[in-house]
């Protein structure tokens, strides 16, 4: 709409010089017709002739400062469009509607883990700023959650085999030494579950998978 409108600015100017210039030739061609007025009829054309003028080139100014401000919405209206879509990109992506690469970890997980257990390292993994995770294939988001006793654990009603990955996007450092520091979870879970065995392996490019779940609420509605 804006791009319809700097064109259409644009060329009513264009319009307008031109009527300058046809006047201006207009007015040398018919000379020979002047020869026949008066000193007071040529005073009068040639007052009326500058007034003319005057309005032209008042309009052809307020044109082209409308067509400035047309010029700087455009840019602004350009700009906004990309925040909004760079904000829409970070929702998809936080929500889990689209599938997300970057640095991060791969946790290998063997043995019989219960489902406590893997909400405990993905929770961990959260708190360390991982920004997108996935157990075994399956995006977790709103709604998924992990459940079942030793060697039956399932996430999102699917049977987790062993061994299986938990992918998170990240800060390799960071998800690397919270997971095993002195004392954290996978050291605690040497103690309380002594047959499970986590590993951790800092990568350059981790791919966490796009949910399958429909996420729209059934029964929510926005504010407006």
């Amino acid at each position: 709409m804006n791009t319809r409108a700097n064109q259409a600015t644009i060329a009513l100017v264009t319009f307008i010089l031109g009527v300058l210039g046809i006047v201006r030739l207009q007015t040398l061609a018919s000379g020979a017709a002047f020869a026949g007025l008066s000193s007071q009829d040529l005073t009068v054309l040639v007052a009326n002739l500058n007034d003319r003028n005057d309005q032209l080139r008042r309009e052809v100014a307020t044109l082209e400062r409308d067509l400035a401000v047309l010029s700087q919405n455009a840019q602004r209206g350009d700009a906004s469009i990309d925040e909004v879509r760079a904000d829409l990109q970070r929702v998809r992506l936080y929500s889990g509607l689209d599938g997300a690469s970057g640095t991060g970890v791969v946790l290998t997980v063997r043995g019989p883990i219960d489902g406590a257990g893997v909400e405990d390292l993905v929770n961990e993994l959260r708190n360390a700023g991982a920004e997108a995770i996935s157990v075994s294939g399956v995006r977790l988001v709103p709604g998924v959650v992990v459940t079942g006793s030793a060697g039956a654990t399932r996430v999102d009603g699917q049977l987790l085999p062993d061994p299986f990955d938990v992918l998170a996007i990240g800060p390799p450092d960071k998800l690397t030494g919270s997971l095993t520091r002195s004392g954290g979870i996978i050291a605690q879970l040497g103690a309380t579950q002594p047959d499970v065995i986590v590993e951790v392996t800092p990568v350059e490019r981790v791919d966490v998978p796009a949910t399958d779940r429909n996420l729209v609420p059934t029964n929510g509605r926005p504010l407006l």
